[in-house]
């Protein structure tokens, strides 16, 4: 089954992003989430739901007020994905450095056989 999908889906909307960020620093009651966006508490109901689903976010009860927390496995499933782009990402570095290498010394190798 895919699983990151849904990860990729709830992660596609810029509020629950920022949401997801506000998250790294703690656990949050949905009133507290609301707090920076000019959204209703139900649109941000609506938004933790879809993080909910996704298991990017875990939702309890304390007393009358629900808290959010990050259930970092979803994300690591996400950072680890990404990881294995880094070897090609890294691959293209080390082709265009030795590119630039290439033309400082064919600079170089004109300026000095090129007579003044």
């Amino acid at each position: 089954m895919d699983k990151l999908s849904p990860t990729f889906a709830a992660l596609a909307d810029p509020t629950r992003r920022a949401m997801v960020l506000r998250l790294t620093r703690g656990p949050a009651t949905i009133h507290d989430l609301t707090a920076p966006f000019p959204l209703s508490q139900q649109m941000i109901s609506k938004h933790v739901a879809s993080l909910v689903r996704a298991r990017i976010v875990v939702k309890h009860k304390r007393g009358r007020h629900s808290v959010c927390s990050l259930q970092p496995t979803a994300i690591k499933a996400v950072a680890d994905w990404a990881l294995d782009f880094r070897s090609l990402w890294e691959q293209s570095f080390d082709k265009l450095d030795a590119v630039l290498e290439q033309m400082k010394a064919e600079e170089a190798n004109r300026d000095t056989t090129v007579p003044k």
